[in-house]
């Protein structure tokens, strides 16, 4: 018999609010997605809180169809936190090793990230992450895993994320409202590294840019660890408004016109015009330039996102270390021209980042929309913030056999008929 861990996962994001329930055995290799809602946000702006209720209502909605799809009423949930508020530093730690003449224990590491940790930082902030980038025993560098080494003097380079205190708090008081424990809170970019990211690109350099709807966030990952983290004020929304400014349409107009371009890129227009009643926009404006869209609207504000990407990068002195290129994850991501603009302005390759090793309900959220919901379940699973464990005998061998795609009420059914 195995034991089925389950995690739920909540990514409140400007654009959407998206929970994600998954199950997955003691290997941790795949998770099996059994729930999986996105909702419009509501309340939200630039990643941050600005209206409790409406927010709220939009997390209850998400989260509700959700347990509803898989079945459970989830007691503990992970979310993820993200908006301008987001900071970074790097910050070093050093300690005598307690027993020199044995070795270093895993007490010893704890006590040089605390150590690193004890940085100044202002009261309306709060420490979100302490990731070490490497350590140090005695006159050797670059050790990757210090424990049951001889040394005296252990040292540790780490990179430390923050956030305002007051976003973190709004944020918590509206997914308390689910009535679910929150388990952990992660920054957005670090659960989309997780999700999109491979071990060799993390560890020759790589630059992750997530484009979310009101915000950009940007990690740079160098031998395996981040060591530079912003974020951005610019996101995949200001396209859409730069759209219906410049075309007089709605904003709901505007963005279906962009996901239509988007989808259709690599297919070859007969036409240059586009009749946006074709693609269900009923609006004033009729017929619309593809070729004046592209380069006259969408192209000039993906430049400037990358733009700014690249001197971020250039001013914090990481210009040339990462050959392992650029990955784009996020919903801004598939935009159309993002590949060739970012491509251009940095220099270096780009892909396209989309979330691997999940099975289940994936129709959908294979998507780089979902990255950061997607590495949110595998944060979990990793820290093990578990929603609850379930006994079961034959769940993957039989869960293989059901066809996915339109039968979402057969495998909630399924399921049901392990609940006690």
């Amino acid at each position: 018999m195995m034991k089925m861990k389950v995690v739920a996962a909540i990514d409140v994001g400007s654009s959407k609010v998206c929970t994600l329930i998954g199950q997955a055995d003691d290997s941790k290799e795949t998770i099996n997605i059994i729930g999986a809602s996105s909702v419009p946000s509501l309340g939200v702006r630039k990643g941050q809180i600005v209206d409790i209720e409406e927010a709220a209502e939009s997390i209850i909605k998400s989260v509700e169809a959700a347990e509803r799809m898989a079945g459970y009423s989830l007691n503990r949930v992970s979310i993820t936190v993200g908006g301008g508020h987001i900071s970074s530093q790097n910050s070093h730690g050093v300690v005598a090793v307690a027993e020199p003449e044995k070795e270093v224990t895993p007490e010893d590491i704890d006590r040089v990230i605390d150590a690193a940790k004890a940085i100044s930082i202002p009261s309306s902030r709060e420490i979100l992450h302490v990731i070490p980038i490497s350590y140090t025993v005695d006159s050797q560098d670059g050790v990757a895993n210090p424990v049951g080494m001889s040394g005296i003097r252990l040292e540790v380079k780490t990179h430390i994320i923050s956030g305002s205190s007051t976003a973190i708090k709004n944020l918590t008081k509206c997914v308390s409202q689910t009535g679910a424990e929150i388990g952990g809170i992660v920054f957005s970019g670090v659960t989309s590294a997780q999700a999109v990211l491979n071990v060799t690109e993390k560890e020759l350099g790589v630059i992750l840019v997530d484009i979310g709807g009101g915000t950009t966030s940007v990690i740079v990952l160098i031998e395996g660890s981040p060591c530079y983290t912003t974020v951005l004020p610019i996101g995949a929304k200001n396209i859409t408004n730069d759209l219906a400014i410049g075309l007089r349409l709605s904003l709901e107009g505007a963005e279906k016109l962009k996901i239509s371009l988007s989808k259709t890129e690599k297919k070859e227009s007969e036409q240059d015009n586009i009749e946006l009643v074709n693609l269900g926009i009923y609006e004033e404006t009729k017929t619309v330039s593809r070729k004046t869209i592209i380069e006259g609207i969408i192209k000039p504000r993906l430049n400037e996102i990358f733009t700014m990407v690249s001197e971020e990068i250039a001013k914090n002195g990481f210009a040339g270390l990462t050959p392992s290129g650029v990955v784009l994850t996020g919903g801004g991501a598939l935009t159309v021209g993002t590949v060739e603009i970012c491509r251009r302005c940095l220099s270096l390759p780009v892909r396209i980042g989309i979330p691997e090793n999940v099975t289940g309900l994936v129709d959908d959220i294979l998507d780089p929309a979902y990255s950061s919901a997607i590495g949110l379940l595998f944060y979990s699973l990793k820290e093990k913030l578990y929603s609850k464990t379930v006994n079961v005998s034959s769940f993957s061998k039989v869960a293989g056999k059901i066809p996915m795609k339109g039968a979402i009420e057969k495998i909630s059914s399924f399921i049901k008929s392990f609940l006690p």
